[in-house]
């Protein structure tokens, strides 16, 4: 009545595993250098791209002595460049929707903030249609925007 027990590694490592007398400790460090490759190429994703997030519609705005306003919300704008067309932030658009589309993107009705930005060389008659259109329709808070003149 003999039975027999065969040890085949078990208790040294299971499944014939081996230790060679190293003791393998877990690895406390962390590898940052993956961090900082994703970090470096947003950041020259960023460089390149937020000067083309302020480019608007290209206008030579006069200039004047008066005050800047301060705003703590971003006003719309309505541009009329050199060549007479406007524009509505920065889509261009005919005179006759201006009125329309003001409407549809006012979040607080007719007293939101309007800035026409009009270029010094665009025809006066031009810009005035613009206001005059938008005056007409409620629109309460209506500006001109200018630079401010430089002493010399």
């Amino acid at each position: 009545m003999g039975m027999s027990v065969s040890a085949g590694g078990a208790g040294r490592g299971g499944r014939g595993h081996r230790r060679r007398g190293r003791h393998h400790s877990l690895m406390s460090e962390i590898n940052v250098t993956p961090f900082v490759d994703v970090m470096l190429v947003l950041l020259i994703i960023f460089m390149v791209a937020a000067p083309l997030l302020t480019v608007g519609v290209p206008i030579d705005l006069p200039e004047t002595q008066a005050k800047a306003l301060n705003s703590d919300t971003q006003p719309i704008t309505v541009s009329v460049n050199q060549q007479g067309k406007i524009f509505l932030q920065e889509t261009e658009i005919p005179l006759d929707e201006v009125v329309a589309k003001l409407q549809a993107i006012a979040k607080t009705g007719y007293d939101e903030r309007i800035y026409v930005r009009g270029d010094k060389t665009a025809d006066y008659g031009t810009v005035m249609k613009v206001m005059a259109r938008i005056s007409s329709a409620g629109f309460k808070n209506l500006g001109l925007v200018t630079l401010q003149e430089q002493d010399q």
